[in-house]
């Protein structure tokens, strides 16, 4: 297990109990710290019935196995010294801001320090420790609007969406967990304790990829655009027998569509001549061909439309071609691959044996477990209080460096597009040499994709890359050249970290599959993802995330409950995937300082993503309900929505979590006529249409952030629906100094991204731009490599440098 030897203290409740669980997967003994009437997260919707109460809650089911629960008293001096004893032991701390279970103990980040100068301390917060938005109230749907996702998605015609599911929290637990890792390798560098800021906004602005810093790079924002490609104007989204499926009009889905298209009359003949490069440029330039993908897309829809989605889904494996069916959660639970790879964990719940999110990644040794199922409330105070033994603290650590926590580790980075470039940045960020391996005949294809600098397309002018890539070295080969292979195995020869996204066999039938390479570096660590998993049924689907995203059930539950669904901005799983993968490549390497051994790691990104849906998929089990898009409506609370305010496509999201917040709104727009109509949440959720005519009307000729400021002023959760030039002005962001100037060789002074979390005394990155295509191969063969002048002079003319 690759975090046996830790102890993890858990504080949290909803708000970031996913990352310990994650924790817990990985081995660490995870300890449930909760009060007499238990975490917050044991009273949250929805709920079985059945179940013992301290065990009803389904969220809190999903993200707490592999925990014990224990059980102490503020008030009793004996509890206290316990809590005392237990920190003194304890490796982490994850407490939740403000009203955490440790701060009903008078504790703060400070004492907990005092009784342990070597603790990872994770604060989790909806905007961060400090600065002008620290204070602010706050829900799901407001930190999403005020994080940027929100403002993406939907249709033209209507407010801006969420996704219907909350998620700000569940990613914002495993952040934590990343974070906290980041934090425990420089503990072991500096012999420090480390507090970890982590702001939800700013997690939550990372699921905006491309759009984060757009505005800065391209002068303009991105426009949600319902169900066509969020960057450009042609289908992504089409209706088929029964239901939705997800598909790209390229050039390949349409060859392998034509001969049954052609068949039936949807196509005709001349398809078979055409300048399929031609027509593929017609993504990104409309002029570059008379035959663009729209009008593919036409055909498709033809097509699709006649067809059920698991017949496409087969059709398109057979095909070799990726059609995605945007799935129901039962078609989800019934999904032969998921089935094939043993993903579902099997557990009792109220009676009744369901399928649960199982272990995130696959490795070749025992390096993750599901142990224990969630704990009753207090189920283990005894048990904890006996092991217990008076002591002082103990050092894990005696070093006294200002190294940075992954310096001295080189990492091989053979993947593309996001998660597997996002995890390895996660690396060169904090320290490691990450070189990338790219292709100057086949490049990345987010070196094609804007937003571009000034909006000129160029290969070394896109933000998209190079938000992903920073920190890193590029080096440029064509990996059908067997020098370029030969190349490839002396770097993997002095790695510690291998990382691949091909498809699955692909870097095996190159010589590179991890028992070639286990064989020239015993030690190494290898992460392959992609979107299913090396192995299964569908394990030859290729695509990205918003294919992942269909499929894992993730654009069913986006959008309107009339319309089609919109999905989740872009490539959704590729926001989710690489906060596991970060936390499973910390823990790796923290495991072979330990024991010298290195690992394989079969990552499926659908597989991380259904933690995301949890309680949702249980919900479905054991009461029928099968979440779908509701706009922005929450299925207990109302009224829950995103209100037009003065100015072009202005919203600010309102959400009434309690019956306090809805009197208070009343007051602010000054209708007590309503707040006596519509007491209690059941009256307003019926009643909804009417009221949200009512909220619209007072919204519409206010300034968005005049509204969020009157409704705070009074504690009402609302926040602006901000788009990225909003976002970089944000005065929280400013504070936090979230977005980085760096200089790039092509772009200039350009915003990148930066962390989510903030550590002390400790300037997190990113801590150089992105690189240029290829632009260190000569570094890299000399320096890293120590070729002679000679043997560089023969790789470049051989051309296995491009």
């Amino acid at each position: 297990m690759l975090l046996a030897p830790y102890t993890v203290l858990d504080f949290t409740d909803e708000r970031g109990e996913l990352g310990p669980m994650i924790m817990g997967d990985l081995g660490a003994d995870v300890i449930k710290v909760e009060l007499e009437d238990g975490s917050d997260s044991r009273r949250i919707a929805p709920f079985v019935e059945g179940a013992p109460e301290d065990l009803r809650s389904l969220s809190f089911q999903a993200f707490n196995r592999n925990k014990r629960s224990i059980v102490l008293d503020p008030a009793s001096e004996d509890d206290r010294a316990v809590l005392e004893n237990l920190i003194k032991q304890a490796h982490f701390v994850f407490e939740p801001a403000p009203d955490g279970a440790l701060s009903s103990f008078g504790m703060s980040y400070s004492d907990v320090e005092v009784l342990n100068p070597q603790i990872v301390f994770v604060q989790i917060s909806a905007f961060g420790n400090d600065g002008p938005h620290a204070e602010l109230a706050f829900n799901d749907l407001t930190i999403a609007a005020l994080a940027g996702p929100v403002a993406l998605q939907g249709v033209v015609d209507r407010a801006p969406v969420r996704i219907t599911v909350p998620q700000v929290w569940r990613h914002t637990g495993v952040e934590a967990a990343s974070g906290a890792l980041v934090a425990h390798h420089r503990r072991l560098k500096t012999g420090r304790a480390q507090f970890v800021d982590l702001s939800a906004q700013n997690t939550m602005t990372w699921t905006m990829l491309n759009s984060m810093g757009a505005f800065g790079i391209q002068g303009a924002n991105f426009q949600r655009r319902a169900l066509s490609y969020p960057i450009a104007d042609f289908d992504l989204v089409y209706p088929c027998a029964d239901g939705w499926l997800v598909a790209l009009p390229s050039s390949k889905v349409m060859m392998g569509c034509l001969p049954l298209m052609i068949e039936e009359g949807i196509a005709d003949e001349s398809w078979l001549d055409m300048n399929w490069e031609a027509y593929d440029e017609t993504m990104r330039d409309f002029d570059a061909h008379d035959v663009t993908v729209v009008d593919g897309s036409q055909l498709l829809r033809t097509f699709f439309a006649k067809r059920t989605k698991q017949e496409l889904f087969e059709f398109g494996l057979a095909q070799g071609i990726s059609l995605a069916p945007a799935d129901t959660l039962e078609e989800l639970l019934a999904l032969d691959h998921l089935q094939s790879r043993d993903y579902w964990h099997k557990r009792e719940v109220a009676g009744e044996v369901v399928n649960t999110a199982g272990l995130w990644a696959k490795p070749r040794f025992d390096g993750l477990s599901i142990r224990r199922p969630p704990p009753a409330l207090g189920e283990h105070t005894e048990e904890i209080k006996a092991e217990l033994v008076e002591s002082s603290f103990e050092p894990m650590s005696t070093a006294l460096s200002d190294e940075l926590p992954f310096a001295g580790l080189t990492v091989v980075d053979f993947s593309w597009v996001a998660v597997g470039p996002i995890s390895t940045k996660y690396l060169a960020d904090h320290g490691a040499e990450v070189i990338r391996i790219e292709s100057v005949m086949r490049p990345d294809v987010l070196r094609g994709a804007p937003p571009f600098k000034d909006m000129e397309p160029g290969l070394d002018n896109s933000q998209f890359y190079a938000d992903f890539n920073s920190s890193k070295k590029s080096i440029a080969l064509d990996m059908k050249h067997p020098e370029a292979i030969a190349i490839a195995r002396k770097l993997i020869e002095r790695a510690d970290i291998v990382v691949e996204s091909f498809t699955p066999g692909a870097i095996t039938r190159m010589g590179l599959g991890f028992d070639d390479i286990k064989a020239i570096n015993p030690a190494v660590i290898m992460v392959s993802t992609c979107l299913m998993g090396q192995t299964g049924p569908a394990a030859q689907l290729a695509g990205y995330g918003y294919h992942a995203g269909a499929i894992a059930g993730f654009y069913e539950v986006t959008g309107w409950p009339d319309l089609g669904p919109s999905g989740p901005w872009i490539a959704y799983t590729d926001t989710i995937a690489p906060r596991f993968i970060t936390t499973l490549l910390a823990s790796a390497i923290d495991h072979r300082h330990r024991t010298g051994e290195g690992g394989y790691f079969d990552v499926a990104q659908i597989e991380t993503a259904l933690h995301f849906l949890g309680p949702e998929l249980m919900d479905c089990q054991l009461n029928g309900f099968s979440a779908t898009r509701a706009g922005n409506r929450s299925r207990f609370f109302a009224p829950q929505g995103c209100y037009p305010c003065q100015g072009e496509d202005r919203w600010c999201a309102i959400a009434v979590d309690s019956n306090v917040h809805w009197q208070k709104l009343c007051q602010v727009i000054g209708n007590s006529r309503l707040a006596d109509k519509y007491k209690d949440h059941a009256d307003r959720l019926a009643a909804h249409d009417e009221i949200d005519k009512v909220i619209s009307a007072w919204s519409a000729d206010l300034d968005a952030y005049v509204v969020m400021q009157k409704l705070q002023a009074q504690g009402v959760p609302a926040g602006v629906v901000q788009k990225s030039s909003d976002l970089l002005d944000d005065p929280q962001n400013k504070h936090r100094e979230f977005y980085r100037y760096l200089d790039h060789p092509m772009m200039g002074q350009v915003p990148y991204a930066g962390h989510q979390y903030k550590i002390s005394n400790y300037d997190n990155g990113p801590r150089g731009p992105a690189p240029m295509l290829g632009e260190h191969s000569f570094e890299v063969l000399s320096q890293v490599l120590n070729l002679s002048d000679e043997e560089i002079a023969a790789a470049y003319a051989s051309g296995a440098i491009n």
